[in-house]
């Protein structure tokens, strides 16, 4: 049986856990920049705010109704995320990590055993990290999914599908909407057919519907009817890139701006490619003005592809910044600019040099030590070169809150 844990409001769960006087209140969490809001807690959702509003729009409001509102704390979130997946990990060795708030995992036992199992990871994850979650259990991931939602939406907490008259009972009342693999598109040509509930799908000819839907509906259809077609991804995917881009609080047509953020951009990205044993064969560098603002519009692209892959971060900044002069125009108000590093292999497939093999083997020692004193002592704290204040480009974020568990600066104090 596979069981979908999902955390209940991530972002704003992750917020009250540091903040319990707000568990009652309505609480709301806010997309870069202060923009829109990504996050709602239920008391937010019961006075009528929508996901995805943009903030200026409810600002009155949300002081009227007094609403907490939070700048996105990302390392926060990713912190949390990962104390989460590791306790999980523990109640059951065949764990996929979905998302940053879901994981999908490999349960066995009989119903009753189940539905304990179920309770004792909600009460154990809900004590060691003050995180609530919403679990579904059910043969295949699909209707493990569909379990989850009935589980957050009746506030049940566990829900468990694993016999085949309650997942009727079930299938009948879920429109077609909400069956996962089954897209806006796919949806409407249901429709069209009268198809309207999980339930009709599920009888749905498997031939046909893999005529009309292509193999991602045939596949959902026989997950329907329980068979597992979607196994667990026990290990993740090799990535193929890595992307990094923040939009900026302040319209800037500085160049030296732009080279900062993609500095600082770059470092993040050159951690993660080293964490994971990767090399870079190329690197593409992007700018944008806002497409919302009645400026003149400018956005371009420049990709460099590189003789040697590489993970050194000097050696990126170079082409980097390279390609950053070719596509910069001067008389333009940048709102984004951005780093992808591509071709991405394993760093045990390296080929030596013809040129310079000494110098890049420094440079990896280099590397080394960069990330050892960045994990000991917080990034940026030794950087290439002298940078300037990163206030006229970073992302506005009037109300985020503290770094609770990755600075010791922010630790939460007891008095």
């Amino acid at each position: 049986m596979i069981a979908l844990v999902d955390c209940n409001n991530f972002y704003v769960s992750c917020e009250r856990v540091f903040a319990p006087h707000l568990r009652k209140c309505p609480v709301v969490v806010l997309s870069n920049n202060d923009g829109c809001v990504i996050a709602r807690s239920e008391e937010a959702k019961a006075i009528g705010i929508k996901m995805g509003t943009p903030y200026f729009q409810i600002e009155d409001f949300a002081e009227r109704e007094k609403v907490a509102v939070f700048s996105s704390n990302y390392t926060l979130y990713g912190d949390m995320s990962s104390r989460v997946m590791e306790l999980l990990s523990s109640f059951a060795p065949e764990t996929e990590i979905y998302s940053i708030d879901e994981a999908f995992l490999n349960l066995e036992g009989d119903a009753e055993k189940l539905n304990e199992s179920g309770h004792e990871i909600k009460e154990k994850l809900k004590k060691w990290t003050g995180i609530s979650v919403s679990i579904g259990i059910a043969p295949n991931k699909t209707l493990a999914k569909i379990a989850n939602r009935l589980a957050k939406k009746a506030n049940l907490g566990v829900f468990e599908m694993a016999d085949e008259a309650v997942q009727c009972e079930v299938l009948d009342q879920t429109p077609i909407n909400d069956i996962w693999g089954i897209g806006y598109n796919s949806a409407k040509k249901l429709n069209a057919l009268g198809i309207k509930t999980a339930l009709q799908l599920k009888q749905m000819d498997r031939r046909w519907a893999r005529k009309l839907l292509s193999v991602t509906g045939a596949r959902v259809v026989e997950e329907l009817n329980g068979k597992i077609c979607l196994p667990l991804e026990l290990a993740p995917l090799p990535k193929k890139s890595i992307t990094c881009s923040r939009s900026f609080g302040d319209l800037t047509s500085n160049l030296e701006h732009l080279k900062e953020a993609l500095d600082s951009y770059l470092v993040k990205c050159g951690e993660r490619m080293r964490r994971q044993k990767l090399t870079a064969r190329a690197v593409t560098v992007f700018l944008t003005t806002n497409r919302f603002s009645k400026q003149p519009q400018y956005s371009n692209s420049l990709t460099i592809e590189l003789a040697n892959a590489t993970n050194s971060t000097r050696e990126l900044k170079n082409w980097m910044q390279e390609a950053l002069v070719q596509i910069y125009k001067k008389d333009f108000l940048y709102k984004k600019v951005g780093v992808i590093l591509q071709g991405l292999q394993p760093e045990r497939g390296e080929t030596v040099r013809l040129y310079n093999q000494s110098n890049y083997e420094k440079d990896k020692r280099l590397m080394q030590a960069l990330d050892k004193i960045s994990c000991k002592f917080g990034r940026n704290v030794v950087t290439f070169g002298v940078r300037k204040s990163e206030k006229a480009w970073q992302m506005r974020a009037e109300r985020k809150s503290n770094s609770y568990t990755t600075c010791l600066k922010e630790v939460l104090q007891i008095k």
